[in-house]
């Protein structure tokens, strides 16, 4: 058979290094600093890159190479890089690529720490960002300046829950000679497939449903071969690599991502259609609800909702907090993606240093809760919700 032929689960599962000598079924770990040379000729070629080989694992790794090579296929990508985190992925991704001087377009609604480095850290750098009402893309191209040179957005958008057609992002991006960046964190590579729409780079934080059980910290970005190998440059000498032992984990992991992101999907479609039938609930946000802004554009592109709901509890700030203390079952933690159903309420918790203005900006009510569906029995999660809710 083809191996571009195989299905999705078949590519996560069937994905691996080749087996050593002892013939081992399960890829092993390859926890190892560095890696020896046969004689100077060896070495001298090994690092002037005339042979493609592991020279020292900040660079790459076997395990890393592996788990890197999934996610490629998952995502229809060329190459990729794998970092320590999430976070060291997005910023060595916009480090790689922009000079001072250079401007990004991003949709407003995008992480914390991301929203930090576009507003503390990159003006440093003479690096500005303007930002677009991920509810009004008809805007984007006002913001377009001479010196974009990138366009980035989430979908769907932490803790929000709103989504953006990736269609129209690849198009602008195409017309306007831009570097198409999308998160792909809520989706993951199983729903959504940006590379597909335009996008130039997918990013991911494999902390969350890649890995799937709240244990290891990881990020990833593929895409076009070409900004890979300035992003590999970056890393390489900056040293943000993940370890091959986290990579091992993560890899591991994706075996398992398709059916674990069925089940996610499908409890969360369940405590979404309860949620929107709760008295003391004012709205509820998922993608594959028929009530979503945006649900005809969540069927484009998403095979299936994901397993974040945002829902606005009636009562606003105060009522937030009392419904976190009345939790009992489900988790409170800053994590998603877990196995276990986490629930937060940003207002009061991840967003509470922004002002009212500022996180209505980014669709965060008072009474906005974000809910990560895990894979528990679902009847438990209602229950917990509902008593927690009453």
């Amino acid at each position: 058979m083809n191996e571009e032929e195989f299905g999705f689960e078949t590519q996560a599962i069937r994905t691996q290094l080749e087996r050593t000598q002892f013939q081992e079924h399960s890829v092993p770990l390859y926890l190892s600093s560095s890696f020896v040379f046969d004689d100077a000729e060896d070495m001298r070629a090994s690092f002037t890159e005339e042979k493609e080989r592991n020279i020292y694992s900040r660079f790459s790794n076997p395990n890393t190479t592996e788990f890197v090579e999934k996610i490629c296929k998952m995502e229809g990508a060329k190459a990729g890089y794998a970092f320590a985190t999430g976070m060291a992925a997005v910023y060595s991704t916009f480090a790689a690529l922009l000079n001072a001087g250079d401007h990004i377009v991003s949709a407003s609604s995008v992480f914390g720490s991301t929203h930090a480095l576009f507003m503390t850290y990159f003006p440093k750098w003479n690096i500005q960002t303007s930002y677009f009402d991920i509810n009004k893309p008809e805007t984007i191209e006002r913001f377009i300046k001479p010196n974009t040179k990138i366009l980035y957005a989430e979908s769907p958008t932490n803790p929000a829950v709103d989504i953006i057609d990736l269609e129209l992002l690849g198009t602008i991006a195409k017309k306007h000679s831009l570097i198409l960046i999308i998160d792909n964190c809520f989706a993951t590579p199983y729903i959504q497939q940006p590379i597909k729409w335009g996008a130039d780079l997918v990013i991911h934080s494999a902390t969350k449903l890649i890995d799937g059980q709240g244990r290891v910290l990881g990020g990833v970005t593929v895409g076009n071969e070409d900004l890979i190998r300035q992003i590999y440059l970056f890393a390489r000498n900056t040293g943000p690599a993940l370890s091959p032992f986290n990579a091992w984990v993560l890899s591991k992991s994706l075996e398992t991502l398709a059916v674990r992101v069925e089940k996610h999907c499908e409890n969360a479609l369940i405590v979404a259609e309860f949620l929107e039938k709760n008295p003391n609930v004012n709205s509820v946000k998922y993608p594959f609800l028929k009530s979503h802004p945006k649900y005809e554009i969540a069927k484009k592109q998403m095979l299936l909702g994901g397993n974040i709901i945002a829902f606005e509890i009636k009562g606003g700030l105060e009522a937030g907090r009392a419904f976190l203390d009345k939790i009992k079952l489900c988790s409170l933690s800053a994590n998603i993606g877990d196995t276990r159903t986490i629930v937060t309420h940003p207002a009061s918790t991840t967003h509470s240093k922004l002002s009212v203005d500022e996180r209505l900006a980014v669709s965060i009510t008072d009474g906005l809760v974000r809910v990560s569906v895990g894979l528990e029995t679902v009847k438990d999660v209602i229950a917990d919700l509902e008593q927690a809710l009453s």
